[in-house]
Formats: structure tokens, sequence, C-alpha cells
């Protein structure tokens, strides 16, 4: 395999209630409780702009991750087929970036509330790109007009 390093840095920490991975629920949104993202000072004026209620895209550094297994049972179920790591949710990967997109619930100084996120407390993190609503294609937009307009008909 060709090797190529790629360096990708922390802005911040997570700081959550989660300690350990067996507590921690598989995807945020199976009870996952709201944490803080603590930002590096330098960094921190990156934030301006963001605000309460807005969704973000949290990277983080699984740090806790095995990074030697390719293969697993979806969601530990041993009922299930072996899959390859890349088809599942798994923290366990060669390269172990979690991506959670989470709401913003509070914000002060150079901390961020957000939730809910399933990573746990020290967790190397990184804030990217606000979520944005997809906008629908000319096609599904025409789509939309089209039954609307067709209903006011039958009025």
């Amino acid at each position: 395999m060709h090797e190529t390093h790629y360096s990708l840095a922390p802005i911040g920490f997570l700081r959550s209630p989660l300690k350990d991975r067996e507590a921690a629920p598989n995807q945020g949104r199976e009870g996952a409780p709201d944490a803080w993202v603590e930002v590096d000072a330098v960094v921190a004026e990156g934030l301006e702009g963001i605000e309460v209620g807005d969704e973000l895209i949290v990277i983080t550094w699984l740090h806790q991750a095995e990074r030697d297994i390719l293969k697993t049972h979806p969601r530990n179920d041993q009922t299930r087929p072996l899959t390859g790591i890349f088809a599942t949710r798994s923290p366990d990967r060669p390269n172990p970036l979690g991506l959670h997109r989470v709401t913003v619930r509070e914000i002060a100084g150079n901390r961020v509330k957000v939730g809910p996120i399933e990573a746990l407390d020290g967790t190397r993190s990184s804030i990217s790109s606000p979520c944005f609503q997809r906008q629908p294609t000319p096609n599904e937009s025409f789509l939309h007009h089209s039954s609307a307009d067709a209903s006011s008909d039958d009025a």
C-alpha cells in the first residue's frame, strides 16, 4: 500500500460525561448526552458567527479505537455477518475519524456545548462546516410545485 501522510490538528477537546467506551451509546441519537467542545484560544475567533441552534459537524479522533480491525459484526451483533469496517459506523478502524452531526446548545467564550454526541471525555476534536439544509434539485422543486398546484385545483 502506498503511504501518504496527512496532518490533521485538533482545535480542542471534548468535555463529556461519557468516560468509557462501554457506557457510550453507538450513535448520538441513541441517548448520547450533550458535551462541551473546548476550542484552543488560538483559533477561538473562528467560532464567530456560530449560533445556538446551528447544526455542525464535529470531527473527532477516536483515540481508544483499535486500528488493526478490518471487519466487524455490525453493532456487535454476532448474528449479522462480518462486514468490512468502512461499511459500518464502528469506531475501530485504521484511521479512526468520527463524524458527529450535532446541534449547538450553548456558547460560552471558547466553549461550545453541542449534542447529542457519543464521543468520550478528552477526545480530540475539530469543528467543521455548518450543516445546511439540502436544497431540492430542480426536478424535485418542479415536482413539489406541480403537486401543490394540482391540489389547489381540486379545492
